[in-house]
């Protein structure tokens, strides 16, 4: 993004794990602005929460980039890029899917390009949503890989509404606008500040607090 104006733009879900494509999608958007690292402003990444491999790797590539030549990030809500890439009127819920019938979940104001926090960044499962006044306006839109998952749950009805496929893919340019405003703002940190946000533990540390709280037979 340059002068407030996204200059280069890509989707890119093949199936590859984000080690594979990240980088050279990188060096993609370089080239197409003619531009090099040294003349960044700044980067901008989502930090979560997200797949904890995912957000690992996203971040170890800002960092990486940004400590070469001390370029400050810009860390925003994945959950709050969504809904400030989405393009729609309303209520938009931003929903990813977290495995086992659970979601990462946020609820935003959405009005004129600008999307106005309503509930904090929230893992759990897709029927936790109800407990909060997020249906009291229409029209509700789910939005995110765990948009599906909630119309399962919640159906159409008066207040909630289908979200069109593309509401989900600008993502990136929710980022980069996010990121400006950060700059504007002053809220830009150095990289090595910019830390993941989970939200819940790891698949391997859940089971591991699972066997710790199970009894153990030894069968001699």
């Amino acid at each position: 993004m340059q002068n407030g104006q996204v200059t280069f733009a890509e989707t890119w879900a093949e199936g590859f794990t984000h080690s594979e494509t990240l980088l050279p999608l990188v060096q993609k958007a370089l080239n197409a602005a003619s531009l090099t690292p040294v003349l960044l402003n700044c980067y901008a990444v989502t930090t979560g929460p997200g797949s904890f491999t995912g957000l690992r790797i996203g971040l170890a590539l800002v960092k990486g980039l940004a400590l070469v030549h001390n370029t400050p990030v810009a860390g925003v809500s994945t959950l709050l890029a969504l809904a400030q890439g989405c393009g729609l009127q309303g209520t938009v819920i931003a929903a990813l899917d977290a495995r086992r019938g659970e979601v990462y979940w946020a609820a935003f104001n959405c009005q004129n390009g600008t999307a106005t926090r309503l509930t904090p960044d929230t893992a759990g499962p897709v029927e936790k949503i109800a407990e909060h006044d997020v249906f009291l306006n229409s029209p509700v839109f789910f939005v995110g890989d765990g948009a599906k998952i909630c119309y399962n749950v919640f159906g159409l009805c008066t207040q909630v509404q289908p979200a069109p496929g593309s509401a989900s893919a600008n993502i990136a340019t929710g980022v980069a606008r996010l990121a400006m405003g950060m700059a504007a703002n002053g809220q830009l940190a150095p990289a090595a500040a910019v830390q993941p946000v989970y939200l819940r533990l790891s698949q391997a540390e859940r089971e591991r607090a699972e066997r710790l709280h199970k009894p153990i037979l030894f069968i001699q």
